[in-house]
């Protein structure tokens, strides 16, 4: 097996200019440089795409043109990319630390197979990269497609998912697209490994934030497909139960 695997970062953008510079640090300054930067930018009015044709990274692929929304940009990342692996980081998001990628690659050597999904913890940092928090909930040491019953316990970016299984996002879906995206990749997977640091720093402002009530909405009709009505109706009325108890 070929012990260098290819890595495929796709970010995409929308006037993120103000954003996107320590996205693009964090990936210039991997030490495992096995990797592809694909760029999917909605047709910017601001300098985004200047920024990151100034800030010195290879690109493999730079688009900048309407879509139809933050997955359909997504879908064309998965086309464009060539890498063994995926990885989504958004514009503010960022690698945790220069060595996320070589940690990975060497959590990974002595595998007959490259395994299917790779995946780890997420730390939270407010605008100016500040430490907030670990994210709340904590990645599991054995993934299984049902783990997400008890909500996504793996931050989209931190799930890195082979190219070869990975299906398009269904566009159904305008704000949780995600979590539906990591469970048929799960469902796809014969090996999932934890690889044990802190893969992402996700700055606190994301998509789903900005429209929380849509997004659990589109959560809860995602896991009743999954999982099925009863077993997320009992899930839901737990956490509830659990969010009480903490206070």
């Amino acid at each position: 097996m070929n012990h260098n695997p290819k890595f495929s970062i796709i970010t995409v953008t929308y006037n993120a200019a103000a954003v996107v510079e320590p996205t693009l640090h964090s990936i210039i300054s991997q030490s495992y440089d096995n990797y592809e930067f694909i760029l999917v930018d909605g047709g910017s009015s601001d300098d985004t795409v200047p920024k990151v044709r100034a800030c010195g990274i290879k690109a493999s692929h730079i688009v900048s043109e309407r879509d139809k929304g933050l997955y359909d940009a997504m879908n064309k990342g998965i086309k464009l990319a060539t890498g063994d692996y995926l990885c989504f980081l958004n514009a503010g998001d960022s690698f945790h630390s220069p060595d996320v990628l070589e940690k990975m690659v060497a959590a990974i050597d002595g595998e007959a197979l490259f395994p299917d999904v790779l995946y780890g913890e997420t730390a939270v940092v407010d605008d100016k990269r500040q430490f907030v928090r670990m994210r709340r909930l904590q990645a599991p040491e054995q993934l299984h497609w049902t783990s997400f019953k008890q909500g996504m316990l793996v931050c989209h970016q931190a799930f890195f998912a082979r190219r070869d299984i990975a299906p398009e996002y269904n566009l159904d879906y305008r704000y949780s697209a995600d979590v539906d995206w990591c469970i048929r990749v799960m469902k796809r997977a014969r090996k999932m490994l934890k690889v044990k640091i802190t893969i992402i720093d996700y700055l606190q402002d994301g998509l789903s934030i900005q429209h929380h009530r849509a997004s659990l909405m589109e959560r809860f009709n995602i896991m009743c497909k999954h999982y099925g009505v009863f077993s997320t109706l009992m899930h839901h009325l737990w956490f509830i139960l659990r969010a009480l108890i903490k206070k």
